[in-house]
């Protein structure tokens, strides 16, 4: 790539809304965020389709309010974007983000939740009756709450990868064929530096209201379409003596087969997995950006858990048998294409069972992984890692040092995306992490592998002298609380309630009092799996537009929540996959994609949409300074990613420290008072930081040798890697003994000090008050030391000392002796008063002061 073409994306020239609502249209005014360009929506609320008419024109200011006064409106409301149309059985309705929260930036990029939204119907009510079901269905579709962890932004491709989005176009047009076309050559053999401004290709997979902006698209400009995605953003920061380091973990939700925990397994035909999340960590440094991007999914075959009978956990069952590895070759040829090999396969499911349950997943996937295996060369099979990590986590089993070691080989073997002015190194491979449900054991090892793609990164960017991080401190503090959030928030999504197991809980590190919010955690799940996550179900596939209500069909066929099934929803071409294809199925990897491995696909033969040479940098669809910095806003510090409080001040009351780098563990007190053991055996984890590990059914279904093994270690051992259990939160912890940090005690004066002080402070007030009337002794006044009165002494009144019956020249002359000076002394301190009148009028001074002074000079 020649260093001298750079490539910015386009900024969205529509970031403000407001709609304005007649009984016969629907006006859409967009502008961008100066209010300087504007754009104009009309929607004919009286036709029975969706009727769209955009101005091709921009207008002004001037423009809009004329138009603006020149008609009566019902009412008026201000939006951030539109998300698109979506229609049941009566008419379209329009949904509008009413409200939204920066939560992070990339660079210059800002990236928003939304926080409210506003749903507008637009076709006019017509007389006769609405029909009975169509608040049914937009209470399901509401169900989806678009309010919590949904993203957007308006100049940062969110559906891809930082490594992708830096990437330089090599094809032009959405309708391009990067198997014929030619591709881009980007060489600027003059030495002058050109920009170009394009518009890029979303993925779709990742894109959530995508089937509601259908109606909008080859309509309206571009800028109109707002996309969002579904998962987790969240930002924290590195405070390097200074220096703050950005740490951006992004977590993007996909949308085909998805749905909740035991509704959704497996996969599809068409090599879709559920439960499937892409997670980047992104490192900001200025210029300098390092990312990794790593992915969770179900075990990529044909299975199911049969939720008819009331159980915590459903016996697995092998649905479909798939000898050639069909829908498993297609589900890996897609992360080859998009993430480039090796593919690497972290399996956490048991493998070692007393009863047979999760080791028939292992088997499977092992098998499946084999084959495939025979017919790619040595260089670009998958890798795939096995690892009992239920099994590790009992007795004295150090899951945190294990997963450490596979997290190392991870990286070394697919690198991980750097780039900076100079250079840029890009990441080849994905590494993919699956256990049974893809939510608690996945996020602790998805967590160990950011533990230590973090110490790469921030060795490449020059912090560290070696690539390590250890437990306990700030740094890894903050990505074990932006993990522990990532995992709750993608928990709650899937599984109803947050996470179980968490991080701390396969550490060892958490405290005997949080195992009742196990308990609730556990009920909490078990509940939204057995009565609410059918429902849940319905509206995601109503959402998603899997199930499109009709009104011609309505009598004809069932409804929705009168399915047996979705099966035929989410293999929608089920007739067309089991036709015989010409191509053998030894070749499950396309002869294109393996001739650009090890490097990804969609990296190499980036798309966009359009391509625009831009002939001055201060340009406004570029201008991503002036899109960042805003004149004159008022922000709150809830927005400001700066002043965002970290969760670090819990972990640090109890601590001390004698240094103040975020790399170096915290010394933590040490507390004589007995640890709380667990009941189980087994440490279990805070109320924030949940429970134990998979030792619920674990128990009855291990073999002999485990059931010794976890009599014989009873406690859970600390290790190098992981913290030791947290000492109990007391008063001499919270605030420690100055003994402990300074080495001396403070401790009240003894009398005779106290006296001769008292005495001293006397001195000043008796010198200052001569030929004053001594003050009378007071009844009320209080005596630190009644003896001193009576025998004539100090006593203190109104924050003043007080002599009793002593005049002040007779205590002068008794307890403070005038000292003798000696003649030596005395022609000491004349010599120093002369220095002045040798130094400035004689010009001479001593030859041992003239020296002193020259050593300095």
């Amino acid at each position: 790539m020649d260093p001298n073409v750079r490539f910015q994306p386009l900024i969205s020239s529509i970031q403000k809304v407001a709609l304005f609502e007649t009984k016969a249209k629907l006006y859409l005014i967009g502008s961008n965020s100066k209010e300087t360009r504007f754009r104009v929506l009309e929607i004919d609320r009286r036709a029975p389709e969706l009727s769209i008419y955009e101005n091709p024109n921009e207008l002004e200011k001037g423009d809009i309010r004329k138009f603006v006064q020149s008609r009566s409106f019902i009412r008026s409301i201000s939006a951030y974007g539109v998300l698109g149309f979506v229609k049941f059985l009566e008419g379209y309705y329009l949904i509008l983000v009413t409200k939204r929260t920066r939560c992070a930036f990339i660079g210059k990029h800002i990236i928003y939740t939304i926080k409210d939204t506003a749903m507008i119907r637009v076709n006019e009510a017509s007389s006769k009756q609405m029909h009975p079901l169509e608040q049914r269905y937009v209470k399901m579709f509401n169900n989806v709450d678009l309010n919590s962890n949904f993203y957007f932004s308006y100049s940062y491709d969110l559906t891809h990868s930082l490594q992708y989005n830096l990437s330089a176009p090599k094809f032009v047009g959405s309708r391009c064929d990067i198997v014929k076309d030619e591709p881009l050559v980007w060489q600027n053999r003059t030495g002058e530096k050109m920009t170009y401004a394009f518009r890029g290709v979303s993925r779709e997979r990742f894109v959530w209201n995508a089937f509601h902006l259908k109606p909008m698209r080859d309509v309206v400009h571009k800028d109109w379409m707002l996309e969002i995605i579904h998962g987790f953003i969240s930002q924290s920061s590195i405070s390097i003596f200074g220096r703050q380091v950005y740490v951006c973990l992004i977590a993007r939700r996909s949308t085909r087969y998805a749905g909740t925990r035991f509704l959704k397994r497996g996969a599809n035909f068409h090599g879709d997995v559920a439960n499937e999340v892409e997670t980047e960590q992104i490192v900001l440094d200025g210029n300098r950006m390092c990312s990794f991007t790593q992915l969770r999914g179900s075990v990529p075959s044909h299975w199911s858990q049969d939720v008819s009978k009331m159980v915590p956990k459903p016996q697995i069952a092998i649905d479909l048998s798939d000898p050639f590895g069909e829908t498993a070759g297609k589900h890996y040829q897609r992360l080859m294409f998009h993430y480039g090999a090796p593919v690497i396969i972290l399996n956490l499911v048991k493998t070692r069972e007393k009863r047979r349950h999760e080791s028939l997943l292992s088997e499977e996937m092992y098998s499946t992984v084999s084959y495939l295996n025979q017919f790619l060369p040595p260089h670009l099979r998958i890798r795939y890692i096995d690892f009992d990590m239920a099994r590790k986590s009992r007795g004295t089993g150090n899951v945190m040092e294990k997963l450490a070691k596979i997290a190392e080989t991870v990286i070394q073997q697919t690198g991980m995306f750097y780039s900076d002015d100079e250079r840029s190194q890009k990441q080849t491979g994905i590494v993919r992490v699956n256990c049974v449900d893809c939510l608690d054991r996945t996020n602790t090892a998805q967590f160990a592998i950011g533990k230590c793609v973090l110490a790469h990164q921030l060795y490449d960017l020059g912090f560290l002298k070696e690539r390590k991080l250890e437990f306990e401190s700030d740094c890894i503090t903050m990505l074990e609380n932006l993990y522990e959030d990532h995992g709750d928030t993608l928990a709650l999504q899937y599984g109803g309630s947050q996470l179980v197991h968490r991080i701390k809980t396969y550490r060892k590190t958490a405290v005997w009092a949080s195992q009742g919010n196990d308990i609730m955690q556990t009920l909490s799940r078990y509940y939204s799996n057995t009565f609410s996550d059918t429902e849940k179900q319905h509206s995601i596939n109503l959402f998603l537009g899997y199930y499109i209500p009709s009104k011609a069909e309505v009598n004809k066929t069932l409804h929705i929540w009168d399915l047996e099934t979705d099966f035929y929803i989410h293999n929608s071409r089920f007739d067309e996959i089991r036709q015989i294809s010409s191509i053998p199925l030894t070749q499950w990897v396309s002869p294109f994609v393996m001739n650009c491995l090890p490097a990804a696909v969609s990296d190499e033969n980036r798309v966009v949409k359009e391509l625009i040479k831009i002939h001055s940098n201060d340009a406004e669809i570029i201008d991503y300074y002036s899109n960042f910095h805003y004149d004159y806003k008022l922000t709150s510090f809830e927005e400001h990613i700066d002043y965002q409080l970290s969760h670090l001040s819990r972990n640090l009351a109890p601590a001390f420290r004698s240094h103040f780098s975020p790399f170096e563990p915290i010394r933590r007190q040490q507390s004589t008072a007995l640890k709380n053991p667990s009941l189980t055996g087994q440490s279990s984890t805070s109320s924030a930081n949940s429970s134990s590990s998979d030792r619920s059914d674990d128990e009855s279904e291990s073999d002999e040798e485990e059931k010794s093994s976890n009599n014989r270690n009873t406690a859970p051992s600390s290790s190098t890697n992981s913290s030791r259990a947290e000492d109990p939160v007391t008063l001499s912890s919270m605030f420690p003994m100055t003994n402990d940090i300074y080495g001396f005690e403070i401790r009240m004066p003894k009398k005779a000090d106290m006296l001769k002080y008292e005495k001293y402070a006397e001195i000043n007030r008796i010198c200052n008050s001569i030929g004053e009337p001594a003050r009378p002794s007071s009844p009320h006044q209080y005596n630190r030391h009644a003896q001193m009165n009576e025998s004539g002494g100090l006593s203190i009144y109104n924050n003043q000392i007080i002599i009793a019956s002593v005049t002040p020249e007779k205590d002068i002359q008794n307890d403070i002796a005038i000292p003798t000076v000696s003649d030596e002394s005395i022609a000491i301190y004349e010599k120093y008063c002369m220095l002045k009148h040798t130094i400035m009028y004689d010009f001479r001074c001593d030859p041992n002061i003239l020296e002193y002074v020259n050593m300095f000079a």
